[in-house]
């Protein structure tokens, strides 16, 4: 390939690799150990905050009463679009059966988990779309008990937003509790929640990495990195909407990835020549990491053509990828690695971040590779089980012996050899490896 780096990063997901191992493993043993009092002692340390833990209705009420209706309505919408979606990706998993051979019939169940834990960010952006996105999902999907876990602010509680959201997209409990400690709560079973049985959404880095360690424990959505986004652009492509979609995605953090990959030098030239001053017509938050982020993380690839630039693509196994190219058909068919993909100038990230109905919990560092984002298949169990006649299962009981057999697996052979003794008493079977 013959990819030409018009800016290169200095730095990788990988190169924050603060040691938070030992920090997260510490909190988790202590409110383990601890119980209910461990977590409101980290709760006081970190979320300074000394206020209800377990949200009541009527606290919940008061809080849905201070949302502006405008933003109800926008809440709703986006909560409505995702529901839509999420029924009809369930609708594809279906319970099945199979007569294998006559007389043996096997099957597949979709069992939904019983408890779900959401966790909702709130600390430097209140992610209203994140209680959308995971909430309603496990709702769908059947979960019978589902806590939304999000940090409250000193003195005030979780962002009112945030537990409007979460309540009418279906959580049966709103923990007021941040990073760790909220995560190891509904873990844990602390406060008299559900122990969750799968752990969903995004946050910080000590969020992630106490999912990396709980994971076998209960489920996990996926192990996330930094969010990254990535905009294939070719020479019809506006400047003006590239550079935006951009820095839309560089303010998420400061070590979040953005790349762009094109096949027209001009136009990255005029991107890159834009992007600097519509990062500083941030607010002062916003436009630090959006700075930092594009400074760093960020890449600009020329390639030859549009193949390359499908290959280019695929080999970063974006979180989320944007297609501003002709033929966008051609892209659709021809791209296989991302997380979500936004297809044309109409659509951008931004959408599916926050109203469109797709999810925006995605893979990250490139696991779009292998794996897909949150759905309502992630909260489902794929199980599966057989039954059959005495006559169905005698060829499996005479494989099922010959192959263990071979394998040294006397035992499991055995448990067919009795089974055709029994039932076929008068019949003669050659059970060995031999021949």
């Amino acid at each position: 390939m013959t990819r030409e780096y018009l800016k290169k990063a200095t730095l990788t997901a990988k190169s924050d690799a603060s040691e938070v191992h030992d920090i997260v493993k510490t909190i988790l043993n202590d409110i383990e150990a601890g119980g209910d009092q461990a977590a409101l002692d980290y709760a006081a340390k970190f979320d300074k905050y000394e206020g209800s833990i377990i949200l009541s209705e009527s606290e919940i009420e008061a809080a849905c009463r201070l949302v502006p209706e405008k933003l109800k309505k926008d809440i709703q919408f986006a909560h409505d679009n995702v529901k839509r979606f999420a029924e009809i990706q369930k609708s594809t998993l279906t319970d099945i059966e199979l007569e294998v051979v006559p007389g043996v019939i096997t099957g597949q169940k979709a069992i939904p988990v019983d408890a779900a834990g959401c966790y909702v960010p709130g600390g430097r952006y209140s992610h209203i779309a994140s209680a959308i996105m995971t909430v309603t999902t496990a709702k769908v999907a059947g979960c019978d008990r589902i806590t939304a876990c999000s940090p409250p602010h000193p003195g005030v509680g979780v962002a009112p937003a945030i537990i409007y959201a979460a309540h009418i997209s279906g959580a049966d409990k709103i923990l007021a509790m941040g990073g760790v400690q909220g995560v190891a709560a509904m873990t844990f079973g602390l406060f008299g929640l559900p122990k969750a049985k799968i752990l969903v959404g995004p946050g910080n880095q000590f969020v992630a990495e106490a999912k990396r360690i709980l994971f076998g424990r209960v489920g996990i959505d996926m192990i996330a990195g930094p969010t990254d986004s990535l905009i294939l652009a070719d020479g019809s492509a506006d400047a003006h909407f590239v550079a935006t979609d951009l820095v839309s995605q560089a303010e998420h953090g400061y070590n979040s990835p953005v790349w762009l990959v094109t096949d027209d030098r001009a136009l990255a030239q005029k991107v890159m020549a834009l992007v600097p001053d519509y990062i500083n017509d941030l607010p002062d938050v916003n436009r630090e990491n959006a700075t930092a982020a594009w400074r760093d993380y960020a890449e600009v690839i020329l390639c030859a053509d549009r193949e390359e630039m499908a290959a280019t693509s695929d080999d970063y196994a974006p979180e989320h990828l944007t297609v501003q190219a002709a033929d966008i058909d051609w892209w659709l068919e021809r791209l296989t690695c991302y997380g979500s993909l936004f297809l044309g100038e109409e659509s951008t990230v931004s959408y599916g971040d926050k109203a469109a109905g797709t999810n925006h919990v995605l893979p990250t560092s490139g696991a779009a590779s292998y794996t897909g984002g949150l759905s309502v298949h992630k909260y489902m169990k794929i199980v599966t089980w057989q039954r059959g006649t005495r006559e169905g299962y005698k060829p499996v009981a005479e494989a099922t012996a010959r192959i263990a057999r071979l394998e040294g697996m006397e035992g499991h052979a055995r448990a067919a050899d009795v089974r055709l003794a029994k039932y076929f008493p008068d019949e003669e079977f050659d059970l060995t490896t031999n021949g």
